[in-house]
């Protein structure tokens, strides 16, 4: 009965196990904690009008979809390789008692809370910091003495795109097109059929191309190709982002977003599309380290949310997005910035305003805006294309994110987030954006933070809020009144923005993972001022859990 959860219920010390065959399955976390936990994600339906696609391009969106589901078990693997098995075993369970636990795996994808540290609530496994990309017993000390007496495999154990695992007493690299094969042929298989129905001639060839990448592991002209998307049907399908991997920092995630384009809003942002030399060149460090090499091209996409897979799915919802994440392409083409409009007005109504009606001294609250918000996300994304790339590092070309390894993701978000700021008031003195948008930006901007904080320090975007809150705390960007609440000086904020774009962007320049280990060091923490605000938040959703009602109809 290995992997079958039998219906008979255990209560021990006020822990539920689960007998399931000769093996236990313990519910480590109490019925009462999971319902709590699962409160603080807030129901939200997110669709859009398919009504006004062509009832041919409405198929070709529900067959992507159906591809994008395969996302979701591919990332399950990627997490855990036993989840699968638990994931059945849950199910098969069938019992109103468990159900919850079963709900909250699947948002979770797998046993592990990412609202609470990973901590397990089902079974006692720690979660390794490569979750199942490399042997769970494979330190990074391994790895890289691995890669130093095997220099011949170095390329493909540093890909992205190869689970590392052990064969005897050797280390092998598998490519994701034979380890995830079940998920991935299905999946190609999808979107050619999508390719061959579409009028759209942008996606077809997008999908095709995509569909190829799947079998052989090179994506590079399918993210060209992405960039060339021009029609009503925008998605991402893929493994893109490392985040996941917290040993090295090299595997990239499978995750999908199918969206539907906002025509209008998307031309609304047009004048910005196209700066991204002017943008670079604004940079606050000396000319030889801004990178001019990188395309122009740098469409902004308004997009409603239909559908989401794998890792943007789990646990906290992405409200925008800046891909692809390949050097060269961004130096061929550039990189595109997709804002999820429906995400983004869901979180501001559910999260962000009841947030920054608890924390923020009232002078600054009534300064916030759903536009300071919005613009600060959207230079977010502008920023992860602004800066330092590919380096050369001992007399080596590299990138960036191999120089800093593991620490990459909370460098690169913190540098998108300051250099956000900093990219967003340099609009607003241009004149592209409204000068009423100042009185705005920093106190929005503040209160923000609170939102991202509440995922936890040791998650990428919650460590590189951290590491800024308390940056401007000691700058005397923001203090705390007497009664706790956070309150907001603009001019001091300006100047802390500058100073620490430059700390972060010169980090990345010189791929000083020392200094970025310092800096993480120094900056991540939550400090009893913090603390205290974040206290008195309970009663808010940290985030929101989408519905999809496209499911309902495939």
């Amino acid at each position: 009965m290995k992997g079958k959860i039998a219906a008979c219920l255990i209560l021990s010390l006020g822990i539920m196990i689960l007998a399931c065959g000769g093996e236990g399955v313990e519910l480590t976390a109490s019925l009462e904690h999971i319902q709590n936990q699962e409160d603080k994600l807030a129901p939200v339906i997110l669709t859009d009008d398919l009504g006004e696609l062509p009832d041919q391009e409405v198929e070709v969106l529900k067959l992507i979809v159906k591809a994008a589901r395969y996302m979701d078990d591919a990332f399950l693997v990627q997490v855990n390789g036993d989840n699968p098995d638990l994931l059945r075993s849950l199910e098969a369970a069938n019992d109103d008692h468990i159900r919850p636990y079963l709900e909250y795996f699947k948002i979770m994808f797998g046993p592990w809370d990412r609202l609470d540290d990973d901590r397990p609530f089902i079974g006692t496994k720690i979660k390794p910091a490569g979750a199942n990309y490399y042997p769970p017993d494979l330190t990074r000390e391994d790895f890289r003495s691995w890669i130093q007496n095997h220099p011949d495999d170095r390329e493909t154990f540093e890909s992205e795109f190869t689970m590392i695992r052990r064969r005897m007493n050797n280390l092998v690299a598998i490519p994701y097109s034979d380890y995830f094969k079940a998920q991935l042929k299905p999946a190609a298989a999808l979107l050619k059929e999508a390719a061959a129905l579409t009028s759209d001639r942008s996606l077809a060839t997008f999908l095709n191309s995509r569909a190829d990448a799947f079998l052989s592991d090179d994506y590079f002209q399918s993210d060209m190709d992405w960039m060339d998307l021009a029609g009503d049907i925008e998605v991402v399908i893929g493994p893109y982002e490392v985040y996941e991997d917290g040993l090295m920092g090299y595997k990239a995630a499978f995750e999908s977003f199918v969206c539907v384009v906002d025509h209008e809003a998307s031309r609304q942002q047009a004048d910005i599309t196209g700066m991204q030399k002017e943008l670079e060149n604004q940079l606050p460090v000396p000319d030889h380290y801004k990178n001019y090499d990188r395309g122009t091209d740098s469409p902004i996409k308004v997009v409603n949310l239909v559908f989401s897979a794998g890792d943007t799915k789990a646990g906290i919802q992405t409200t925008a997005f800046n891909l692809p994440n390949d050097e060269r392409v961004r130096e061929a083409k550039g990189s595109k910035k997709v804002m999820l409009k429906n995400v983004m007005r869901a979180k501001f109504d559910q999260c962000w305003i009841p947030i920054v009606n608890t924390v923020l001294a009232p002078a600054t609250l009534k300064r916030v805006s759903f536009d300071g918000y919005f613009y600060h996300v959207l230079l977010h994304e502008v920023s992860h294309g602004l800066g330092p790339g590919t380096i050369t590092l001992n007399g080596e070309k590299t990138t960036v994110g191999k120089a800093l390894k593991e620490l990459y993701s909370i460098i690169e978000e913190a540098k998108a987030d300051v250099v956000g700021m900093y990219m967003t008031q340099y609009l607003i003195d241009r004149g592209t954006l409204p000068r009423s948008l100042e009185n705005e930006l920093y106190a929005s901007n503040l209160g923000g933070m609170f939102r991202s904080i509440r995922f936890g320090i040791d998650e990428a975007h919650g460590a590189g809020v951290a590491i800024q809150l308390n940056y401007y705390m000691d700058q005397g960007a923001c203090h705390v009144t007497p009664d706790g609440k956070f309150e907001v000086n603009d001019r001091k904020y300006r100047k802390a923005v500058k100073s620490l774009a430059e700390k972060l962007l010169l980090i990345e320049a010189h791929g000083d993972y020392e200094a970025a280990a310092d800096l993480i060091a120094e900056y991540r923490e939550i400090r009893p001022e913090v603390r205290a605000a974040l206290d008195r938040l309970s009663h808010v959703p940290i985030d929101i859990r989408p519905v999809y009602p496209v499911e309902d109809e495939i």
